[in-house]
């Protein structure tokens, strides 16, 4: 144990206000858990802070919370003369400790003399970026590690336009949080006499209705809607709040998995809260085959990421549909039947399946396509809209959709309306969702797409990814699983090289390295920026699903073994 690590365990041991828990639990770790609890601070990254909930310097717990707040309002003060009116507003998920994290966050802020407007219970991430703009707000904060185990919690920042930090701003805070020496220094003030005077302003049905409102203007055309059966899970999480109520309102049939109905931050019914598993829709599969339900659609603790599954005609079963299948399907739905003019553009990211191009193409959209994470989105909606352009659709393969921009981040309430009325258009022509999907690939090319997640933690982890990105790095691969490597794209160093020539990328530097086939196809090699793990994204063209599926098992292969041979 390092002198740096034992100072910082002292400072604690000493902090006489030290939280009885987070004490109890500092006084019972071993040397090897104490060490991984203070060895470095949670990183601030761009997308905020993440992490195990718990006593330490690398923890989410309530003085790192504060002094990330401290942070925040120190950047805010800078780009904002009127901070104080302006305010902030905070929501939070159904996690443990979530909403004593917001309160910790509001006491800072109140304690500084800005104005709080705080959600008195859950809400969802769309709904947060919503209110900032709404409320003319000069940021948001809002608690959640989105669909991460439940031991983890986290803590994301928005700025003046509903829209998560992007890397340079995200840089200022960090550079105002790097600069607090002591974080047990930060000034707070009493919650409740905060919340009394009016500092703190507790919200709910003020935003509630207006954002719900713009939710239902993203509906397309009339169609029948009591001719599907729809069950919904919203996995313990903040959709509990409003999805259902909403879908019911426009009129669908919708049977919610009453147990996963219930906040819960053990999320005791579930393997993991996320949508993009499968053991994710075990409750939802067992009601929808009760029910003869058309669609499953299941939300992620914080509601932002939606994921569904359909039945396969040819198989009488379920299948769950991937983000870059569902994204397929909004698309090609709203290019068919939502006017759009000239000037229309679609957004998705640098690991999103290449039907998005092909789509996009055929009908007089432009497609532009961001570094992984929606805040990217999200300020190119805000570029748009400063230019005049018209805003059609953005999605990534995360299982994250928006459909109008008056939310800058993924909107799991709007996915869920435009697919709710998808399936019951096509349900009217005796099609499910995987025919029209079938019917899409037809028009467009056999496209799959396959995600790979090594899991590396801890220091030494985080150590390896770093070495594996290098080593690919150096690597000059000009073909594998016998397909030719037409361009390598090195995010990192913001170079193309392609056919023996170099050329700049101007989208910012991230450790992200692509590379592209020469006939289109992909694979991707990216750290996680919220999980202790590397993820390798493969996109191909096939004549069909077999041709796909093995040449991208092939593939894994391949790059597995060259995982392999760096130690």
């Amino acid at each position: 144990m390092t002198e740096e690590i034992k100072n910082k365990i002292t400072s604690w041991r000493n902090f006489e206000g030290l939280e009885p828990s987070l004490r109890k639990e500092l006084e019972s770790l071993t040397e090897e858990k104490l060490v991984d609890a203070f060895y470095t601070d949670l990183a601030f990254g761009t997308g905020g802070l993440r992490g195990v909930m718990g006593v330490g310097t690398n923890r989410m717990n309530i003085y790192v919370i504060q002094k990330a707040t401290y942070g925040f309002y120190l950047y805010m003060k800078e780009h904002f003369d009127n901070l104080e009116t302006r305010g902030v507003v905070i929501s939070y998920d159904c996690r443990h400790h979530s909403f004593d994290f917001a309160k910790a966050a509001a006491a800072v802020l109140g304690a500084a003399g800005v104005k709080v407007y705080l959600f008195s219970s859950l809400r969802p991430t769309p709904e947060l970026s919503f209110a900032v703009r709404y409320l003319k707000c000069a940021g948001g904060i809002m608690v959640t590690a989105s669909h991460n185990p439940p031991e983890y919690n986290g803590y994301k920042v928005y700025d003046s336009e509903g829209c998560q930090l992007v890397p340079e701003l995200a840089d200022e805070v960090i550079e105002k949080i790097e600069g607090i020496e002591d974080l047990f220094s930060i000034k707070t003030a009493d919650f409740e006499t905060l919340a009394a005077n009016g500092t703190i302003k507790m919200i709910d049905e003020i935003v509630d209705k207006p954002y719900l409102d713009m939710v239902k203007t993203v509906k397309v055309q009339d169609v029948p809607k009591n001719n599907i059966k729809i069950v919904f899970t919203p996995l313990h999480g903040t959709a509990s709040v409003h999805l259902v109520k909403l879908l019911r309102e426009e009129g669908y049939d919708v049977t919610p998995v009453a147990s996963q109905m219930i906040p819960d931050g053990s999320f005791s019914t579930v393997k993991s809260p996320n949508p993009e598993e499968a053991s994710a829709f075990k409750c939802a599969l067992e009601l929808g085959k009760e029910v003869k339900a058309d669609v499953l659609i299941a939300t992620d603790p914080d509601a932002d990421r939606m994921g569904i599954a359909a039945i396969n005609p040819k198989t009488n079963e379920y299948q769950l549909l991937t983000g870059n299948q569902t994204g397929a399907i909004l698309l090609d739905y709203l290019v068919k039947y939502r006017p759009h003019g000239d000037n229309a553009y679609v957004f998705n990211t640098i690991v999103t399946s290449n039907i998005a191009k092909a789509i996009c193409d055929k009908n007089n959209l432009h497609l532009v396509q961001t570094l992984t994470g929606f805040k990217f989105i999200g300020e190119q909606a805000h570029l748009l809209e400063l230019s005049g352009g018209e805003f059609f659709f953005g999605y990534e393969e995360s299982y994250g959709y928006v459909i109008k921009d008056f939310v800058r981040d993924k909107d799991s309430f709007q996915a869920s309306l435009l697919l709710a009325e998808v399936a019951s258009f096509y349900k009217t022509q005796n099609k499910t969702l995987i025919e029209v999907l079938h019917d899409i690939y037809k028009e467009y090319g056999f496209h799959q797409e396959g995600v790979q997640n090594i899991y590396l933690k801890g220091i030494e982890g985080s150590e390896r990814i770093e070495r594996i990105m290098r080593y690919f790095q150096s690597l000059k691969i000009t073909e594998i699983a016998g397909k030719s490597i037409n361009t390598i794209e090195d995010y990192d160093k913001g170079l193309r090289y392609q056919k023996g020539k170099t050329s700049a990328i101007t989208l910012p530097k991230s450790l992200v390295l692509k590379y592209i086939f020469e006939d289109g196809g992909w694979f991707v090699l990216r750290p996680s920026g919220t999980e202790p793990k590397l993820k390798i994204y493969i996109a191909i063209v096939a004549k069909d699903e077999k041709e796909a599926s093995t040449f991208i098992e092939r593939l894994k292969g391949i790059i597995d073994a060259l995982i392999g041979e760096v130690k």
